[in-house]
């Protein structure tokens, strides 16, 4: 997987489709095939393939083979690594704006 793709940019772009989402927030809960997972969503099971494709290039998704099917798993690494980034970016606005209280209840 190359760096572009697992970037934070690509992880939001996989993320912004609400039926991506669902896909990922289903396999968070147990694995499933192409196939199964169209049993379950109001799409094909080639528009499901795709969103796994976009998924797995971000990360966010891995398969395997068992049998004759091509199983899905969510991978909570990215979506950790995410995480983690964001609670550095909103603890550093937490600390502006506490500095920027600070100033102004010390008048300047």
């Amino acid at each position: 997987m190359s760096r572009a793709a697992t970037a934070p940019t690509a992880v939001f772009a996989a993320l912004a489709d609400d039926t991506r989402w669902a896909i990922l927030a289903r396999l968070g809960e147990a694995p499933a095939s192409a196939s199964a997972l169209a049993r379950e969503f109001p799409v094909s099971r080639q528009a499901i393939v795709k969103h796994l494709e976009v998924l797995r290039g971000a990360g966010l998704v891995e398969a395997e083979t068992r049998g004759r099917e091509l199983v899905h798993r969510a991978l909570g690494g990215r979506l950790s690594d995410l995480a983690r980034d964001l609670d550095r970016i909103a603890a550093a606005w937490d600390r502006r704006l506490d500095d920027l209280k600070r100033l102004a209840e010390d008048g300047g």
